[in-house]
């Protein structure tokens, strides 16, 4: 068998990672490791030379989670950063001044969040931020002066989402939320107009798959991903005047993933689809040579980023399934690029496993598509197997590096990632497909793709585990309790319990967004019932497998409550668990010594039950 991969190496600090370059090409920031946890470093960087990694500094002082959101202002000489407290999402903006090295909290308001609207080259010292301290589920737009650090509201909020700022960094496009679930993409005229027309009725079925993306330069068009009218998500420019629509790109079966948009003219030059792989659509010809040339630098899946304000140099970042995202700039006045770094070097000293797509028909018919991840030189037979759920779960595993398919690969496990019913990317029947099917047919999906692995040959019926975080912990949760006989353990990372605790304990930001889920999970007022039978809880006495139950004490998502409801139900009917609460943490695991000490503990659980290798074991 290959090497053991340390889970330092795979869940660790990565070495460097995100780097961003300066408004006027001459500097390199990046996240690195600071007193053990991310900070912002910087370094000087020329077109001949490189980056003159000899004189890299630190800028930023965090001990505490890291810093993990970071960009420039446009100014040049301010560092931006967002940051919460024990993972409470209440999201802080901070900047550093480069020249005196001086720190500011910009927005230092208790249960507060932080949102950057928008910003232009053109007013390099303001940017747009909202926060919700007036009503904590609306934000509000401030003007932010980043000389003097005063804030000035620009705009109350008059129940709106996804706000777009124009060139003259004005809001003036934005999504409004209706009580049926339905959205209102809403546009105005000027900063004095209190008058937002609707340009576009959402329905129901279109409001996850539509979105207002850039303005014009000259503010009279839109450009936005909609499915409208559509089976897909496509790109749509749309005239703000009549509403009249001329779509620009659209693939039949899959999402628009990302558009690249030209900092000047805003006119969209890059359009990549998200199939198996990433599919690139070029529509601005005078990019076509550069896209070219940047592919062919890497065999992984780029990424296409802007560097400098003058989009001379621009930001490569390749994924690839059997090595770290690696980093390359492009000079798009010359075509001569460069390898800026790879995020974890220490991978290439092992042998990583590739992943490959697969797809199969669920039991009703309809085609299900995920990502398998085999164990290096071993049989294709008989494997132990974890299936590995993603959260969201309107979101979707993706080809590339993954840490843990990796992981579970280097220990001797088959990973099996499955995009069911209700994920993203696949186009809105597929979306909607999984609306009120928590627990039913999206869970099907998962125990249809098991017994597939199984039909194939591939998995021991006998050593099948089930893993996720968020509505991945809910679906680990669920197959315990709905199909007791299918997994031999599970672990669950934050996941739901009772899907009514949920939906009633949404944060505050999220309840102009709630009929959607009312939709798409159930309303609490009219399907308590419905929304109980689909609850693991309600049928915790029947779980039979040992669970290893993680979760962050300051979660806003999903509240340490729904974990301890099911686990208190587990010790009840005396079922093995294990359950781990971090009391520094949210929605997930920031901080690194955490992050090792959960992956520590669910790699000898796995071991225990599956048999595979686990690290100092």
């Amino acid at each position: 068998m290959p090497e053991l991969i340390p889970l330092t190496v795979l869940f660790g600090n990565p070495q460097r990672v995100m780097p961003r370059i300066s408004p006027d090409g001459s500097q390199l920031a990046w996240l690195a490791p600071h007193e053990g946890v991310l900070n912002v470093w910087l370094a000087p960087i020329s077109a001949d030379h490189g980056v003159d990694w000899t004189a890299a500094r630190v800028v930023t002082d965090d001990t505490d989670r890291g810093i993990r959101q970071f960009g420039w202002a446009h100014d040049g000489r301010h560092l931006l950063y967002l940051q919460d407290a024990g993972g409470d999402e209440n999201w802080r903006l901070y900047d550093v001044d480069l020249p005196t090295m001086q720190r500011r909290d910009l927005t230092p308001f208790d249960g507060v969040q932080a949102q950057l609207v928008a910003a232009h080259k053109d007013f390099p010292d303001r940017i747009l931020v909202g926060l919700n301290k007036d009503d904590p589920k609306w934000h509000d737009v401030y003007r932010l002066d980043l000389t003097s650090g005063e804030l000035t509201k620009e705009l109350d909020n008059p129940g709106l989402v996804d706000m777009v700022a124009d060139a003259q960094l004005v809001v003036r496009a934005a999504l409004r939320p209706r009580p049926d679930g339905s959205v209102q993409l809403v546009v105005r005229d000027s900063a004095d107009s209190t008058d937002w027309r609707e340009v576009l009725d959402i329905p129901a079925e279109d409001a996850m798959a539509t979105a207002p993306v850039s303005f014009s330069a000259d503010g009279r068009s839109l450009l936005l991903i909609s499915s409208v009218g559509l089976q897909a998500a496509a790109l749509v420019r749309m005239d703000t005047a009549t509403g009249a629509t001329e779509v620009l790109a659209a693939d039949p079966e899959a999402d628009v993933s990302a558009v690249r948009v030209h900092p000047d003219t805003r006119e969209p030059q890059i359009v990549t689809f998200l199939r198996d792989r990433s599919v690139y659509r070029v529509l601005d010809p005078a990019v076509a040579d550069h896209v070219q040339a940047i592919r062919a630098l890497h065999p992984g899946d780029p990424a296409f980023g802007h560097g400098d304000d003058a989009d001379r140099v621009w930001l490569a970042t390749f994924t690839t399934d059997t090595g770290s995202v690696t980093y390359y700039t492009y000079d798009s006045s010359t075509g001569v690029a460069s390898l800026l770094f790879e995020a974890r070097p220490e991978l290439s000293g092992y042998e990583l496993a590739p992943m490959e797509p697969f797809a199969f028909a669920a039991r009703d018919g309809l085609t299900i598509h995920g990502y398998l991840t085999f164990p290096l030189r071993q049989d294709r037979s008989d494997l132990p197997t974890v299936l590995l759920v993603h959260g969201g779960p309107w979101a979707r595993d993706t080809w590339g590096y993954d840490p843990h398919a990796q992981w579970l690969a280097n220990r001797g496990y088959l990973c099996i990632q499955v995009n069911f019913r209700g994920s993203a990317g696949y186009g809105k029947a597929f979306l909607n497909a999984g609306d009120r099917e928590w627990g039913n047919k999206m869970q099907h999906d998962l125990t249809d793709a098991v017994a597939h692995a199984i039909g194939q040959g591939w998995s021991d019926p006998a050593r099948i585990a089930i893993m996720g975080g968020s509505y991945g912990g809910y679906a680990v949760l669920a197959g315990a309790a709905f199909t007791p006989d299918l997994y031999c353990c599970g672990v669950d990372i934050v996941g739901p319990s009772n899907l009514i605790t949920l939906i009633e304990t949404i944060p505050p930001y999220w309840a102009p967004l709630l009929a959607q889920f009312h939709n798409r999970v159930g309303d609490p007022a009219k399907d308590r019932d419905f929304l109980w039978v689909r609850s693991p809880l309600s049928a915790a006495s029947q779980i039979r497998i040992p669970l290893l139950i993680a979760q962050g004490a300051g979660d806003p998502r999903v509240k340490q409550a729904e974990s301890e409801q099911i686990v208190a139900a587990l010790e009840q009917h005396g079922i093995e668990h294990d359950y781990m609460l971090f009391a520094d943490e949210g929605h997930g695991f920031a901080k690194p010594e955490n992050r090792l000490k959960f992956y520590t503990a669910a790699d000898k659980f796995l071991s225990r039950y599956l048999g595979g290798r686990a690290d100092g074991g």
